[in-house]
Formats: structure tokens, C-alpha cells, sequence
């Protein structure tokens, strides 16, 4: 029994590590193709396109403080960033192109990057709630910092179809198949369920709401909304 538990844990990490893989490489190419809407050089796209792949792994692996960053320590992970990159530099692939053709590798890299990073957290030891919170992060942190890098608004916070919220779902999934005993049946359930998640959140435009309108009606409310007014008159009204 303790050789089949080994060899169930060595396949998880097997699978984690190829799912991060993919991921590295998909958002590569995703921070290429910014890369090239900015018109960025050579080493632009490289760059770029490394932060965009390699930046959640390694925002993870820092919080867990669980040894050095595996992209640092696993020689596949770097060539992988820059292939990525690269390829985005030869083959011309604009951010909108990726949105409207690679919409389903995308969210095929949430699946990956939230279930790797729940899986990891758990296996350091931690519990459910780091283990969801340290999923988003690393299906999200590159992208992110990416954004940051391009003085952009980082996508993560609006007007991506529940980007985000897939990511912390992939997550609690995985975190719960893990609890039941069936961490393989997370990962499937967790990557098929980003797919299924986000290109419906795609095609239906579906978003959080940005700021509700919704304002306290009490009579001391109301007084000090009418006072405010008075003191801060419309800008048409200040400019008669």
C-alpha cells in the first residue's frame, strides 16, 4: 500500500509539473503578442513574454516559502517562457487575434495554473482557504505583473469575462476533490471546468458588476448627501 500511495503522488506531481509547463508556454505567447501591440524589440518580447509565463508560478512558490521558485530550479521552465515568446515574435499574433481564436487555450491555462497551485499549497502542508487563494494568484500574478511592467491596468480586474472567478472556482474544486481523496479526478474536473466556465463567460459576456449605484436612504443620509451638494455645486453651475 505505501508503493501505491508513492506512485500516486509521483504521478500527481508528474501531471502538475506538465500542466505548469503548458501553462508557461501558453502565457508566453500571450505576453509575446502584447509584447507586440506595444512594439516592443527582441529582448521586449522576451522579457514580456517571460514575466507573463513564469510571474504566478514564482509569486507562489515565494509566499510558500517552500524552497527556491521551481522556475528557478527546473531548467524546462525558462526555455519554455522564451519559446513561447519567441514564437509570438516570428509568427504574428496580435492581442486581439488571441482573444478571438485562443480564447480556449486561455482558459485551458487557468484550468492548469489553478489546479497547480492549489495542488501545491496542499502538498506543502497548508490548508483549503491558502490553497484557493494561492490557485488564483498563480493562474492570474503573471499576467498581472505583465500588465503592471506595460503601465496597463492589470485585465485581472475588469472587463475579462470572470477571469478571476474561474481561477478561484478551478481552485475550490481541486481543493475539495483533494479532501475526498480523488486529487486526479480535481485535476480533470478542474481544467474541463475552466474551459466550460470561461467560454461560456465569453460568449454570453458575462463580467462582475464594476460599482453599485446604491446609496443609504435614512433621513441622516439624505441630509448629508443635500449638504454635500450645497457645499460642491455642479461644474456647470460653477462656472456661471
Amino acid at each position: 500500500m505505501p508503493g501505491v500511495a508513492g506512485t500516486a503522488v509521483e504521478a500527481i506531481n508528474q501531471v502538475t509539473r506538465y500542466l505548469d509547463l503548458a501553462g508557461v508556454f501558453a502565457c508566453a505567447i500571450l505576453g509575446g503578442a502584447i509584447a507586440r501591440s506595444e512594439r516592443l524589440d527582441l529582448f521586449g518580447f522576451l522579457v514580456v513574454g517571460s514575466v507573463s509565463g513564469l510571474g504566478g508560478g514564482v509569486i507562489r512558490d515565494t509566499l510558500l516559502q517552500h524552497g527556491t521558485p521551481v522556475a528557478l530550479t527546473d531548467y524546462a521552465y525558462l526555455p519554455t517562457a522564451l519559446a513561447g515568446a519567441l514564437l509570438s515574435f516570428v509568427i504574428s499574433i496580435s492581442e486581439n487575434a488571441w482573444d478571438k481564436l485562443f480564447t480556449a487555450l486561455d482558459a485551458a491555462v487557468i484550468g492548469f495554473w489553478a489546479v497547480t497551485g492549489a495542488q501545491k499549497t496542499l502538498a506543502a502542508g497548508l490548508g483549503w482557504l491558502p490553497a484557493i487563494l494561492l490557485g488564483t494568484t498563480t493562474a492570474v500574478g503573471g499576467g498581472a505583473l505583465r500588465d503592471i511592467m506595460l503601465r496597463r491596468v492589470p485585465a485581472v480586474f475588469g472587463g475579462n469575462a470572470l477571469y478571476g472567478t474561474v481561477a478561484a472556482a478551478v481552485a475550490a474544486t481541486m481543493v475539495v476533490c483533494h479532501y475526498l481523496g480523488a486529487p486526479l479526478v480535481g485535476v480533470v474536473a478542474g481544467v474541463v471546468g475552466a474551459l466550460l466556465f470561461r467560454l461560456a463567460a465569453v460568449k454570453f459576456g458575462w463580467n462582475l458588476p464594476n460599482g453599485l449605484e446604491w446609496q443609504p436612504h435614512s433621513r441622516l443620509a439624505s441630509a448629508w448627501r443635500t449638504r454635500r451638494v450645497r457645499r460642491n455645486p455642479p461644474e456647470d453651475q460653477q462656472g456661471r
